[in-house]
């Protein structure tokens, strides 16, 4: 048996909030078999941008019961319930205060939409209630009402129900409340954080950065971090005070600013980020036969590499897919040490490039048919990718090779027209930690991506 419901509030500090409005509707998993919708008098001013948001003003509540006077029917229609909301861990905490208030323990175990969204039909541009209904053509009214967003919730629940056949996901997915392993301060950080992704910012009592980091779930990894037993999370829990965040929606825009935020601030817990986050290259040479050669090695020349890697075994892995893809000569590319043949062609499976069998010139095709792939100089790339919002997307700009900046549009005439798109990019440094970021994301996900040349 489901209570899927949602809260109105008055908005304010932190575990100050009022209700304002409440709607509960009782769900056997196949239809609504009973309700609960009231406004709730808070006792205290509703914040003005709230009044703007729901409509529901001061005055309209004057009338309205107290919470304590609705306490018993909210704890009659949710008994031996699983509480349902989208983002349940608000909802719940601001009940569980309101009954804390009244010296009421209420415990009930929850599900969260959001959380089960993201598993079921992954890949959404937006999982915000209004955002995600829409997209899935969910008709609601009423938006930022109790009721209106209760029913979207009810319908949305309805779909992941028939999605999830086996019902593993909404099984594992129940959360039962357990004391909590993390202190007071930091679990009330936790919760005001959005489970999106992008880059965070974790600040001592002085306001100073200690930490910058990217997820793709943000309160994710800080829960991590608030709970991790090695050294660097055992600091953090030691001398946090607030986290900041900001959105990014594509990752490889969160991995950009975070690289550049690092080495502009300098965190002291970021040691390991500061310089170089890359550790080997491919690079091209011509032997004496005339046949382009590829290596691997540590990234330090100053010769301009093909492409980076985060560490030798990434560079193997790379380097035998590509043997496979372009038809490459495993000696050739170094995979196979050997004076004569390589093991492909004894097999009869490469051309024969390791000892001259096959032209150079067809040879030489191949590669620099790669190399044109991997490696981005001289070339002017918009590279198009998720945005904060489901309208939005973000673009990284690539001008002549050179890094330029990124930033986020969501007009078809801003895109298609690079004057207005390059005025709208925050400028960012070119340097070879970004070179390997856009050329590693763009590497892992060209079939996601769109990328366009101007």
């Amino acid at each position: 048996m489901y209570a899927i419901l949602d809260i109105e509030t008055t908005g304010g500090k932190f575990n100050e909030e009022g209700i304002t409005e409440i709607a509960i509707y009782k769900f056997d998993g196949h239809e609504i078999i009973d309700q609960f919708i009231s406004l709730v008098n808070p006792e205290k001013e509703i914040q003005p941008f709230v009044v703007n948001l729901t409509g529901i003003n001061n005055k309209m509540l004057r009338n309205a019961p107290k919470f304590y006077e609705v306490a018993k029917r909210i704890v009659e229609i949710t008994e031996d319930c699983i509480v349902v909301a989208h983002n349940s861990s608000f909802d719940y905490r601001i009940l569980k205060t309101e009954f804390q208030r009244l010296g009421f323990p209420f415990k009930r175990k929850t599900l969260c939409t959001v959380e089960l969204s993201k598993q079921l039909i992954p890949d959404m541009p937006s999982y915000s209630l209004g955002k995600l209904t829409r997209s899935l053509g969910i008709a609601i009214s009423d938006r930022h009402r109790a009721d209106g967003d209760a029913k979207a919730t009810v319908k949305l629940f309805k779909m992941l129900l028939n999605k999830d056949l086996k019902k593993e996901i909404i099984t594992q997915t129940v959360k039962t409340e357990h004391k909590s392993k993390i202190a007071a301060n930091l679990k009330s950080i936790i919760e005001e954080l959005p489970t999106e992704t992008g880059v965070y910012y974790i600040h001592n009592g002085d306001g100073d950065i200690i930490y910058i980091g990217k997820s793709n779930n943000i309160k994710k990894r800080i829960t991590q971090h608030f709970t991790g037993t090695n050294s660097k999370s055992k600091k953090i829990q030691t001398l946090v005070s607030s986290v900041t965040y900001e959105r990014t929606g594509s990752e490889l825009v969160a991995l950009l600013k975070e690289s550049e935020e690092i080495k502009k601030n300098k965190p002291i817990l970021n040691r390991a980020l500061r310089k170089t986050i890359f550790t080997h290259a491919l690079y091209q040479f011509t032997d004496q036969n005339g046949y382009i050669n590829l290596k691997v090695d540590k990234a330090n020349r100053e010769e301009l590499p093909i492409t980076t890697f985060t560490n030798r075994q990434s560079a193997k892995s790379f380097m035998h897919s590509i043997a496979d893809k372009y038809e490459l000569c495993q000696k050739l590319i170094g995979l196979y040490k050997t004076n004569s043949s390589c093991f492909k062609y004894e097999v009869r499976e490469c051309a024969g490039a390791c000892v001259q069998a096959e032209s150079t010139e067809n040879y030489n095709k191949k590669v620099n048919k790669l190399i044109e792939f991997h490696r981005y100089d001289n070339k002017n790339m918009l590279i198009i990718d998720r945005g904060r919002y489901i309208d939005e997307k973000s673009v990284v700009v690539v001008e002549n090779g050179i890094f330029k900046g990124l930033g986020f549009f969501d007009l078809n005439h801003q895109i298609n027209n690079t004057d207005v798109l390059l005025s709208l990019i925050t400028p960012m440094s070119n340097n070879k930690d970004h070179q390997h970021i856009i050329q590693s994301y763009v590497r892992r996900h060209k079939k996601r991506l769109k990328i366009t040349t101007f």
